[in-house]
């Protein structure tokens, strides 16, 4: 299974620094992957260093809790799509997904997909935090609101991707959009694993050890 190209090659450590970013630019390059997926803070250090490359840039919108308001995470879009952002990883809401507030959570979403026009939109619903039924009803608000993915997790709560999530997120999505496993792959049998249970698109830091096996 070829695994670079369906890889986000991500550093979204509170204390990265420069020199951090520019290795996983390198590495992006060097292996292929999609994109890097960093913080806001270092989207237009990230554009600079690939536009001459195909690989694309992606940051984190709400991040880590999608607790912030619709406008902060409109503005935080805005912005990072003027700094060169090709993909926006927002998070839900998910205290107001789980009082069952869909149409906040639609309308908080598809702010965020206006706001980044041409950009890629994943919706990070934050899998650990939810029940089943609230996997779908986010999965559900989230094609409503046109987003183009939906994500299992940030990678900064309590659980990362599981094999089950990915698997629901599938089966209630379809084709209409697109699912990406992130948080807690370190080798390349648990990718394998989520791309066969339906992930389109990996999210780890551990992007290397997984391609080279």
């Amino acid at each position: 299974m070829q695994l670079n190209a369906m890889i986000d090659h991500t550093n979204l450590k509170q204390d990265a620094r420069r020199a951090d970013i520019e290795r996983l630019c390198d590495e992006a390059v060097q292996y292929g992957f999609a994109t890097v997926c960093v913080n806001s803070c270092w989207v237009s250090l990230a554009a600079a260093l690939l536009a001459e490359t195909n690989i694309g840039v992606t940051t984190v919108v709400g991040f880590p809790l999608g607790a912030a308001s619709t406008q902060a995470k409109v503005a935080e879009t805005i912005q990072a799509v003027a700094d060169g952002a090709d993909e926006i990883d927002m998070v839900l809401n998910v205290g107001r997904c789980k009082d069952g507030d869909d149409d906040f959570c639609t309308e908080d979403i598809a702010a965020v997909v206006k706001a980044a026009g041409d950009a890629t939109v994943k919706v990070i619903l934050e899998c650990c935090l939810l029940n089943d039924n609230e996997i779908v009803r986010a999965c559900e608000d989230s094609v409503a609101a046109g987003a183009d993915f939906v994500k299992t997790s940030t990678g900064f709560s309590k659980g990362g991707a599981t094999i089950h999530d990915v698997e629901l997120m599938r089966k209630t999505v379809g084709d209409r959009c697109k699912v990406k496993a992130a948080g807690g792959m370190h080798a390349r049998a648990e990718a394998e694993a989520m791309v066969q249970a339906g992930a389109d698109r990996l999210g780890t830091s551990a992007s290397i050890a997984i391609v080279e096996g």
